[in-house]
C-alpha cells in the first residue's frame, strides 16, 4: 500500500511594506493636526459658551432681562430663527437647482461661464450690502403682493394680516436671505451636476430618453447629495445672517407665523447684535445662553444633513 503523497504549502510571503517619504509624513501630520486643531477650536467655543451661559442658566426669572424665564426669552428668538431660515431655504433650493441645471446642461458654453462667474460673485457680496437693499427696495416693492395675499388667502395664519405699512416684515427678511443663500446653493450644485458620469447621460440619451429624462434619470440621483450638501450650507448661512435681518426687521419677542405683519418675532443672532452693546451682567449672559442654542441648533443640522448624505453615498458613478 504505498503512503499519501505529502504536500507541502509554501509560506505566502507579504508584500514590502511602502516606505513613506519625508514629505509624505509632512504632509500626513500637517493634515491630522489642522483636524485636531479644529476640533480643539470647536471645544474651546463650546466651552465657552457654557461657562458663559450658566449664570443665566440658574438664574431666577425676575433677574433677567424682561423679567422673563430664560425660556420665555429665547423661545421666540429660535422660532423666528428657524422660520425666516426654513422659508428662505425653500424659496433658495428649487431656484438654486434649476440656475445650476440651466448652467451646467442648458446654456451656451460662454454664457455659462459667464453665469457661473456672476454666481460666485454674488456669493461674495456683504450681508448689509443685501439688507440695505432689502430695506431700500425689496420691502416698499413687495406692498402690493403683501396686499394681495392678505384680501385672498387671509384665512391662512401666513397671510393673516393687517399688511405692514412699511414692508419690513418676516416675508422680505425670508425673500432677502434667499437671495444671499442662493448662490451658496447654486454653486455646489453646479458642481456636482458637472462631476455627473458621462457614461450615464450618454446612456439615457441613447435610450431615447429626452434632455430632461436624462437630467431626472441620471443627474438628479446623482447629484442629490450634493444637492442636499449645498442647502445645509445655505440654511446655516440664514440661521446665523445678523446684518441683514437687524437692519430690516424690527423684531419684538411674540411668536406668530404671520408673515405680513409689522409685529414679528426677531432672531438669535440679530437680537445679539442689537442688544449686545448696551448689555452688562446678567444681560450678557443671557445673551450667551442664547448663543448656545445658535450653536446647538446649527450643530444638529450639519449633523443631520451628515447623516442624510452618507446614506446617500451608496449611489455613485461606479455602479
Amino acid at each position: 500500500m504505498s503512503a499519501p503523497p505529502v504536500t507541502t504549502s509554501t509560506p505566502t510571503t507579504r508584500p514590502p511594506k511602502a516606505v513613506q517619504q519625508r514629505g509624505d509624513r509632512l504632509f500626513a501630520g500637517a493634515a491630522r493636526g489642522a483636524g485636531i486643531f479644529i476640533l480643539v477650536v470647536l471645544a474651546g467655543v463650546a466651552a465657552f459658551l457654557v461657562i458663559q451661559a450658566i449664570p443665566a442658566i440658574v438664574a431666577p426669572a425676575a433677574s433677567l432681562p424682561g423679567g422673563l424665564s430664560l425660556f420665555a426669552y429665547i423661545g421666540p428668538l429660535v422660532f423666528g430663527t428657524l422660520l425666516s431660515a426654513l422659508i428662505a431655504l425653500v424659496i433658495a433650493t428649487p431656484l438654486a437647482v434649476a440656475v445650476a441645471l440651466f448652467i451646467t446642461h442648458y446654456a451656451p458654453r460662454k454664457l455659462a461661464q459667464g453665469l457661473g462667474y456672476l454666481i460666485d460673485l454674488l456669493a461674495a457680496v456683504p450681508s448689509i450690502v443685501y439688507g440695505l437693499w432689502g430695506v431700500a427696495v425689496l420691502a416698499p416693492a413687495s406692498l402690493p403682493l403683501m396686499g394681495w395675499l392678505n384680501n385672498y388667502f387671509s384665512w391662512i395664519p401666513l397671510f393673516a394680516g393687517p399688511v405692514s405699512a412699511t414692508g419690513r416684515t418676516m416675508l422680505v427678511v425670508s425673500v432677502t436671505l434667499a437671495v444671499m443663500i442662493l448662490p451658496i446653493i447654486t454653486a455646489v450644485s453646479r458642481e456636482v451636476f458637472l462631476q455627473t458620469p458621462k457614461l450615464h447621460e450618454e446612456a439615457a440619451l441613447a435610450l431615447g430618453a429626452t434632455r430632461w429624462e436624462m437630467i431626472r434619470m441620471s443627474v438628479l440621483p446623482f447629484g442629490r447629495s450634493g444637492i442636499i450638501s449645498g442647502a445645509m450650507l445655505g440654511l446655516g448661512r440664514a440661521l446665523g445672517e445678523t446684518m441683514a435681518v437687524a437692519i430690516i426687521l424690527s423684531g419684538s419677542g411674540i411668536i406668530t407665523f404671520n408673515l405680513i405683519s409689522s409685529s414679528n418675532p426677531s432672531s438669535i443672532a440679530a437680537n445679539i447684535a442689537l442688544q449686545f452693546p448696551d448689555s452688562t451682567g446678567l444681560a450678557v449672559n443671557t445673551l450667551i445662553a442664547s448663543g448656545l442654542v445658535l450653536f446647538i441648533i446649527t450643530l444638529l443640522v450639519n449633523s443631520i444633513a451628515r447623516y442624510i448624505i452618507n446614506r446617500r453615498r451608496e449611489f455613485s458613478g461606479a455602479n
